[in-house]
């Protein structure tokens, strides 16, 4: 490995625009490829993935590549989930008991265009736009592409080949249709699918509720969010079945149907979304997946990121956050192998791979809690005490949700195996009453500590690591 390798990036999105910015900070001379317009020219978010949820992993990253306090300002801190019932009725739950813990929403476009300017000032990338790639020669590192503009074909050949194109990844495709290797992928899809809709800012520019916090409007087998703009705007997202249940996607065909529905679902919401069968009808509906393949990474030439490696339903709000923590974990390994490629691949899928299978699990898991539990009342039991203690027991105490989401140096696979065997051990001595008349908050954690390393135990004997 040298200097001089020539790197093509394919997928010029948020995880490949961080990538090419760390690469060329450590000297190496990018091409990037993008099939999309240059979204800081062209508006190409319509109805697909606004806003995101950036939290302290991700942060990680960006503060690596120095860019940590300028993504800061596109940020609107969400301290909690605000729940929404039928009636109308909120209540709050915060994502955690200590102070100064919380997630931000933020524009997939702006932080997207704040990353592609970042790595235009380096005079060793170029950003090509409107040009997809369509295979990739794995053995000869040579990338095919269509330019949208002339469209003519044409190839790029290149010393090392990152593939960050997404859940759709034309490398991940290669890897499997070329046959050189043994190839494991699946992809497995909820039977839910997902439509963004927007609550409009008011008159005076500011938000019509409070921007907070993520809003939830959990109704069992469907629920909405709403994420805050900085412009007084909420992009909500609607998921539902496509073609199950008693409302579906597919049922939903008129705009009487979609007025019902939400009138009899979602009242409050329905009176802040003036346009909803406009926006119904002209905006996509979305598929939610899980990709997981393996190896990432072929000889010592090509290596898929985020999303293209492996794909995560939105549930946990940490699909770009993991994505940037590929880069983050990446530029450790190059830290300690730089000079030969095939070693950081190895090393890098070695020390990323189980992590990134657990966020995975995680993310789905989190949907069935969001849509089902958190207006359950044993969950928001549960929930009360866990924010009782992280208040009181910060350094100690931290629930599966912090664990993901602000604890940056615990792995994901480390924080779902405590996490888990936490909630168990909660949710066990709460619907037992094992709490009845305890007063002491000590003697609670005390019990929660003791039964969560039991069930750790257990695990590990049983062998679920």
């Amino acid at each position: 490995m040298n200097k001089k390798d020539k790197i093509l990036i394919i997928g010029a999105g948020l995880c490949g625009s961080l990538l090419a910015l760390r690469l060329a900070q450590r000297g190496y001379k990018v091409e990037m490829y993008e099939s999309r317009p240059d979204l800081r020219k062209v508006d190409i978010s319509a109805g697909r993935s606004i806003n995101l949820a950036l939290s302290d992993r991700g942060f990680k990253a960006l503060r690596l590549a120095g860019v940590e306090d300028k993504a800061k300002e596109l940020c609107i801190p969400m301290y909690g989930r605000l729940i929404h019932d039928v009636e109308g009725n909120t209540f709050a739950s915060n994502y955690s008991g200590r102070q100064g813990e919380y997630i931000n929403s933020i524009s997939r476009q702006d932080l997207t265009a704040l990353l592609l300017d970042e790595a235009e000032k380096h005079e060793n990338v170029n950003v090509h736009f409107n040009n997809k790639c369509t295979s990739v020669d794995i053995e000869n590192t040579v990338a095919h592409f269509k330019s949208y503009d002339t469209q003519e074909k044409f190839s790029v050949d290149a010393d090392i080949i990152f593939g960050t194109d997404g859940a759709g990844s034309v490398l991940r495709k290669s890897y499997y249709l070329e046959k050189k290797f043994l190839f494991s992928f699946s992809q497995n899809y909820l039977t839910h699918g997902y439509k963004e809709l927007e609550i409009p800012a008011a008159a005076n520019g500011k938000h019509q509720i409070s921007k907070d916090y993520l809003h939830i409007w959990p109704r069992g087998q469907y629920m909405l969010i709403a994420l805050p703009n900085m412009d007084g705007s909420f992009t909500v997202t609607l998921f539902l079945g496509h073609e199950e249940g008693e409302y579906n996607f597919k049922e939903l065909d008129s705009e009487e149907k979609i007025k019902a529905f939400f009138q009899k679902q979602f009242p409050d919401a329905l009176a802040l979304i003036p346009n909803i069968a406009e926006e119904f009808a002209n905006n996509p509906t979305g598929a939610l997946g899980t990709i997981k393949c393996s190896p990432w990474h072929y000889q010592n030439k090509t290596m898929l990121l985020g999303d293209a490696a492996h794909a995560v339903v939105p549930f946990y709000g940490q699909g770009m956050n993991a994505s940037f923590e590929d880069v983050w974990v990446l530029d450790s390994v190059l830290n300690e192998f730089e000079g030969d490629w095939g070693t950081v691949f190895k090393e890098y899928e070695k020390a990323r791979k189980q992590d990134a299978d657990a966020i995975g699990d995680l993310a789905v898991e989190n949907y069935f809690e969001m849509r089902d539990h958190v207006a359950n009342p044993i969950f928001k039991e549960k929930r009360k005490i866990e924010m009782e203690l992280e208040k009181n027991y910060p350094t100690q105490y931290f629930s599966k949700y912090s664990l993901v989401t602000f604890n940056e140096d615990i792995g994901y696979h480390e924080a779902m195996k405590r996490g888990r065997a936490q909630d168990k051990a909660l949710l066990n001595l709460v619907a037992h009453h094992d709490f009845d008349g305890v007063k002491d908050l000590n003697q609670i954690f005390q019990k929660v500590t003791e039964e969560t390393n039991e069930i750790l135990e257990e695990d590990k004997i049983a062998g679920l690591k």
